[in-house]
């Protein structure tokens, strides 16, 4: 998923990606490795990527997040 601020706010691009029983890290190599970032040419702001994972094994439905985010220019690449 990819949410994009609204014009002149300043705030940042969000890439989502979520997970069942993998890791949060695993679903940020993927946003890498598949480039989802590629979505958003012609955007010049910042991009946050966000990886969420869920384990549905357990009984609570525990989740585990990791936030990077992208130099600025390195996803136009």
């Amino acid at each position: 998923m990819v949410f994009l601020p609204l014009p002149n706010t300043g705030k940042p691009a969000l890439v989502v990606e979520l997970k069942y029983d993998k890791t949060a890290n695993a679903a940020i190599r993927q946003i890498k490795e598949r480039q989802y970032t590629k979505a958003l040419e012609g955007y010049h702001g910042e991009i946050i990527l966000v990886g969420i994972n869920y384990d549905k094994e357990k009984a609570d439905k525990p989740h585990s997040c990791a936030i990077e985010k992208m130099e600025v220019g390195a996803w136009r690449k």
